[in-house]
């Protein structure tokens, strides 16, 4: 009866977040960008601009709301200090691979495709964390893996923001090394905030009651920005 009700629970919050994802964005959809502003002073940028670099990186980590997402359900139900550092010490080595590859590589591959998948890794944990893949599927997935692989997503969606600019060759090398730093600059400063709030509200008697309604939520939130990337990339093929 409990695996019963809990399967008829996600079928209802799966279709609202299907529902949201098609009509929330329905035509505009793009992948999200570094500002005109950002972009302006990237591309006009000749050699090394370490502290510059470094702050674009925060910026883009604090306010990437995929990215985010996808890191408040990792530590959603860690407790321990040290599971916390090594599974974001896993994403971490993930995007890092990835956005200095994708970069300084040349890898290249279409943004909203990528951005797409970042979307599905929210989906992926917030599952994840409800249970489901036991309860559904019968089975648990290796989170460690899955982390780390997501986390080379994670990174060549940044690296597809930056391969949007026309970069200075002059300094590129130092400046993405830069630009990586802030990134890591941004991600301690966002976990140490939900960290807080996190802790505060494990405090509370209701936490466990709420934590599958939040985990929905955050399930929705990762449909949708799937459907908004999925519109981005139509829309995008029908232009050009």
């Amino acid at each position: 009866m409990q695996v019963r009700a809990f399967r008829k629970r996600v079928a209802a919050f799966l279709a609202i977040a299907l529902i949201l994802s098609a009509f929330v964005f329905p035509t505009a959809a793009s992948a999200h960008n570094v500002s005109k502003r950002d972009a302006s002073f990237v591309q006009s940028n000749q050699g090394a601009a370490i502290p510059a670099f470094v702050y674009l990186g925060a910026k883009h980590m604090v306010t990437g709301y995929d990215h985010i997402a996808f890191l408040v359900g990792v530590i959603f139900f860690l407790y321990r200090l040290k599971d916390i550092v090594q599974y974001v010490s896993l994403f971490t080595l993930g995007h890092s691979i990835t956005l200095l590859g994708g970069v300084l590589g040349g890898i290249h591959a279409n943004p909203y495709v990528i951005d797409a998948i970042i979307g599905l890794s929210v989906v992926y944990k917030a599952f994840d964390n409800m249970d489901g893949f036991r309860r559904f599927l019968g089975f648990e997935p290796n989170t460690k893996l899955a982390v780390l692989i997501f986390g080379l997503f994670h990174g060549f969606g940044l690296a597809t923001k930056l391969q949007e600019l026309d970069l200075a060759k002059n300094g590129l090398i130092t400046n993405i090394i830069s630009f990586n730093v802030g990134v890591e600059i941004g991600q301690v400063l966002a976990l140490t905030a939900v960290l807080i709030a996190l802790s505060v509200w494990r405090t509370q008697s209701g936490f466990l009651r709420q934590a599958f309604t939040a985990n929905a939520v955050l399930m929705t939130v990762g449909f949708v920005l799937v459907g908004y990337q999925v519109a981005g990339y139509f829309v995008a093929r029908h232009q050009a």
